[in-house]
């Protein structure tokens, strides 16, 4: 019975995989093994240049063509079904920025989504980035990894489209743009946080998270061991790794030709 309101469901809503257009499937088996990084699995990605304060980025497949076609089709064409295989992509890239899980003890994952515009929100009639973050802390809990999005991040002010722009105007129109909630200071301290896109181009956006991040003032949270006295403000939050689902294709180059393509997950940040 399924099958048969399915080929129906065909016929009134044509069904295309979202990658390449293959017919009666929204996700070919082709494209999502190029989405879950095709057996290469996550990697270290940097831009060129590289804009001070990035953290330390995994990506899982590279920007282009089907990876490409899918991020559009769910961000701008509403395919919101494409979210739970882009969610899990994405959780591939936030295992590898994490680390190896540190014991029974260890610290629940706290995905920290960069958020969009209002006015994005409203153009495409819900918030993409959200939406994976959510699908990838689903797919991390099923895997045995406490998960949850802590979507603690906010504009505070006006910023521009960022298409058409290079990396210094992507700079300077997102510097200082971000904020943190109030209250978000002890949401960020209950866990182990990872910045969370669904793409990285010039790292800008990641950047401006990363400052929002360090500009916060951490309440005194027990069992953090700086040696303060309770109800003392903390130092500021270091952000140090990040995931997305895909970055240009450049920016995996650079990292496999570079001296310091040994920094991954677990080695130096």
């Amino acid at each position: 019975m399924r099958g048969w309101w399915r080929e129906i469901a065909g016929l009134v809503l044509p069904v295309a995989c979202g990658g390449c257009g293959r017919p009666r499937t929204e996700l070919c088996p082709a494209c999502a093994a190029v989405l879950s990084g095709a057996g290469e699995g996550p990697r270290r990605v940097r831009p060129s240049p590289e804009p001070a304060g990035l953290p330390v980025v995994h990506a899982v497949a590279s920007y282009a063509d089907a990876v490409r076609e899918l991020l559009i089709a769910h961000k701008e064409r509403g395919a919101l079904t494409l979210a739970r295989p882009l969610g899990e992509a994405l959780a591939i890239a936030v295992e590898a920025a994490a680390g190896p899980v540190e014991g029974l003890t260890d610290r629940p994952l706290l995905l920290v989504p960069v958020p969009s515009s209002r006015r994005s929100v409203r153009a495409r009639g819900h918030d993409p980035t959200r939406r994976v973050a959510l699908a990838a802390a689903a797919r991390l809990r099923s895997a045995g990894r406490r998960a949850r999005v802590v979507p603690v991040l906010r504009q505070r002010r006006y910023v521009a489209d960022q298409a058409g722009l290079g990396a210094r105007g992507r700079l300077e129109n997102l510097s200082g743009a971000l904020e943190v909630v109030p209250g978000g200071g002890r949401l960020l301290g209950a866990g182990r946080v990872v910045l969370v896109d669904d793409l990285m181009t010039t790292g800008a956006s990641l950047a401006e998270a990363a400052r929002a991040l360090g500009a916060v003032r951490l309440p005194f949270i027990p069992g953090i061991p700086h040696g303060l006295p309770a109800g003392s403000a903390q130092h500021g939050f270091e952000q140090r790794v990040a995931a997305v689902i895909a970055s240009s294709p450049a920016s995996f180059e650079i990292n496999r030709n570079s001296p310091r393509s040994w920094i991954v997950a677990g080695g130096e940040r």
